[in-house]
């Protein structure tokens, strides 16, 4: 897999790295401009040989670049490149950058700039494929991580570095695809009985030829000038129910677009034989068959993949739980316990069905130099990456 690069992690969050390093190849640095900071190389690997290799020596005339480790890039990106990373997305945060927790230099610098800076080398890799003057299609990146783990965020740090960086970016979510209002009622007259297509959420519930139009065009959009609209759907509507949104609030994008980012709950999961998911629910049945379609749908769009991985699915509850509370005491409507356990317990049989596969083997057509892991904790603190 290809290397994750350099994260600079406060001095004092050596413990947010995977306990599982080698401490031999762990070193200690310090910069100048980073007083806070400790210079740290993440080489990307299989779970069998995570290294984590040390870069700049501790005197001042050391640090203008990072030095390349072992199986990482020749041009590492220089200290200033991480700290103007750093800085971006403070700034988008709006959080003051010379007073950041230790949780926000951890996620920062452990988390954010290594996967935009892993981001930009598939970028660069996609494009020395064609010749100058080709017109080229923009990197679809997928992100698959379960809900309340952190990707939508993930997805607008990146988005945001991209385009700071001169780079036209786009976003799109699996739920900008939802069957509208309508459709969805259909199917869950015709699924009656069937909870885990009452309501939007699993394979079934998704429109997937709006889905391959969406992105078709997307791709094509090749050319200066050239626009579409992104759909997004209003989780909001008919009481909470959802909707398309009207297409008169979609965001434009503008082409040449460089690159896409992809992100859902489920992207990347592939249909499994019978009798393994009607062991786990015996509902999922028809959502497996559905789940059929979707390769040709989504995952055959995506060159390069992020998987954010759990230890436990149960943690979603747990994470939206956290959310609801949080929205109730800002004084906003937010679900109650029972209603989060309802809402949580219609998507745990896919993670339980779907998640180790998909963990063991990747998304299908994914290329293991393309391919990123990240585990994460209960926390959502990234504890190794391969």
């Amino acid at each position: 897999m290809t290397p994750l690069h350099a994260a600079p992690p406060p001095l004092s969050a050596s413990a947010a790295v995977s306990s599982s390093a080698p401490p031999a190849l762990l070193a200690k640095a310090y910069h100048p401009k980073a007083a806070a900071l400790c210079s740290l190389t993440v080489t990307a690997a299989t779970p069998s040989r995570k290294a984590f290799l040390a870069c700049p020596d501790h005197s001042p005339a050391a640090g203008r670049s990072l030095t390349p480790a072992r199986g990482a890039p020749a041009s590492s990106p220089s200290i200033d490149r991480w700290l103007w990373c750093g800085s971006q997305v403070s700034r988008l945060f709006r959080i003051d950058e010379l007073r950041l927790t230790d949780a926000e230099k951890s996620r920062i610098y452990h988390f954010y700039i290594p996967v935009f800076l892993w981001c930009e080398d598939q970028v660069a890799d996609h494009r020395s494929k064609y010749n100058d003057g080709d017109e080229i299609p923009p990197l679809v990146i997928g992100v698959s991580a379960p809900q309340g783990s952190g990707k939508t965020t993930l997805v607008f740090a990146l988005d945001y570095l991209f385009r700071v960086s001169g780079r036209n970016s786009a976003t799109l979510s699996i739920d900008d695809f939802y069957l509208t209002a309508a459709e969805q009622g259909k199917l869950r007259e015709t699924h009656a009985g069937n909870a885990l297509l009452e309501f939007r959420g699993n394979a079934g519930s998704h429109d997937l030829q709006f889905s391959i139009d969406t992105l078709e065009s997307l791709i094509k959009l090749t050319k200066e000038g050239t626009k579409m609209k992104l759909p997004r759907y209003d989780k909001s509507a008919f009481g909470g129910r959802g909707d398309r949104a009207d297409p008169s609030t979609w965001p434009e994008v503008e082409g040449p677009t460089e690159v896409v980012l992809f992100e859902g709950w489920m992207l990347g999961f592939k249909p499994l034989p019978n009798e393994v998911v009607t062991a786990v629910d015996p509902q999922l049945e028809v959502v497996n068959k559905n789940l059929e379609a979707y390769y040709d749908a989504w995952d055959r769009f995506i060159e390069s993949w992020i998987v954010i991985k759990i230890k436990e699915p149960n943690c979603v509850f747990q994470w939206r739980l956290q959310a609801e509370v949080a929205m109730r005491a800002d004084g906003k409507a937010g679900m109650s316990d029972e209603e989060v356990m309802d809402f949580v317990s219609r998507y745990l049989p896919a993670y339980h069905a779907y998640l180790p596969t998909l963990y063991k083997e990747g998304p299908n057509g994914a290329k293991k130099d393309h391919l990123l892991v990240i585990d994460i904790d209960e926390e959502r603190t990234p504890i190794s990456g391969s």
